[in-house]
């Protein structure tokens, strides 16, 4: 019997696919992300592609059969830079300084790896275009005691107070602002023979 894995352990993709009410196991990806990245052959140049290509990264290090492998990845693109995780408080006050009263792109790649269809590798992109309002430091520095975004690409939770930092934005799927875009996920994942409300999520 297949079986859906989210290659993640982000408890916000977690939490996201738990919305599409169809069971999967959450595994860590054995794929070593900054190892990869100091390789020569790492296109960090290029936003779109380096997204995409951590996605089907973290997936293929799943992979097996009966299984179909949910690989996923966000970043923020602004001024030509690519932004991840913060990781520390100062750095994402200084994510944010860098970014108010700016427009940035948050890309988020998807790639699904299916042991079970003619077509084994389903990949997409979706990129949100946001706009954030200008804040003084001191209204930086509390939002980031607050929320706490160590852990988010932009230094932001959109789902948390994370929203009153944005003054436009632009999406065709609100989840991907969070991690994961569960629209166009779902449109793959029928395709691969999985329905919503069928079982147990």
């Amino acid at each position: 019997m297949k079986k859906i894995v989210l290659a993640s352990t982000s408890p916000y993709r977690k939490s996201l696919l738990k919305r599409l009410a169809i069971p999967f196991e959450a595994q860590k990806p054995t794929f070593d992300e900054e190892l990869y990245a100091s390789t020569q052959q790492a296109p960090k140049a290029d936003p779109v592609l380096w997204a995409q290509t951590l996605a089907f990264l973290k997936a293929q290090s799943l992979v097996g059969p009966g299984l179909t492998v949910i690989g996923a990845d966000q970043l923020v693109s602004f001024q030509g830079q690519i932004l991840g995780k913060p990781k520390t408080r100062e750095n994402a006050i200084i994510q944010l300084e860098k970014m108010q009263n700016q427009t940035h792109e948050l890309i988020t790649a998807v790639c699904v790896l299916d042991d079970g269809t003619r077509e084994f590798k389903h990949e997409f992109v979706n990129i949100t275009k946001l706009t954030l309002r200008k804040l003084s430091r001191i209204q930086i520095e509390n939002y980031v005691n607050l929320d706490q975004p160590l852990d988010c690409a932009g230094a932001y939770k959109i789902e948390s107070h994370g929203i009153a930092l944005i003054q436009d934005l632009d999406t065709q799927d609100p989840t991907a602002i969070e991690g994961l875009p569960l629209i166009q996920l779902l449109t793959i994942l029928k395709e691969c023979g999985y329905e919503s409300f069928n079982g147990t999520a």
